[in-house]
C-alpha cells in the first residue's frame, strides 16, 4: 500500500511539473506574440506619421493658394489680375 501511495505521489508530482512547464512555455509564446504585435503597430504608426506629415505639407500649400485666390477675389478696386 505504501508503494502504491509513493507511486501515485510521484505520478502526481511529475504531472504537476509537466503542467507548470507547459503553462510557462505558453506564457512565453504569448509574450513573444504580444511583442511582435507591438513592433508591427509601432511600424504602422511611424508610417502613418510620415504620411500625415506629407499630407500636412500639401494642405499648407493648398491653404496658401486658397488665401491668394481669396485675396484676388476680395479686390475692392475692381481690377482683377
Amino acid at each position: 500500500m505504501r508503494n502504491l501511495a509513493v507511486a501515485v505521489g510521484c505520478l502526481l508530482l511529475v504531472g504537476g511539473i509537466s503542467l507548470v512547464v507547459i503553462a510557462d512555455q505558453e506564457r512565453l509564446e504569448s509574450i513573444a506574440a504580444v511583442k511582435a504585435e507591438i513592433v508591427r503597430i509601432e511600424r504602422a504608426l511611424d508610417e502613418s506619421r510620415d504620411e500625415n506629415l506629407e499630407l500636412a505639407e500639401k494642405l499648407t500649400a493648398l491653404r496658401s493658394q486658397l488665401a491668394d485666390q481669396d485675396a484676388d477675389i476680395a479686390d475692392t478696386t475692381g481690377f482683377l489680375p
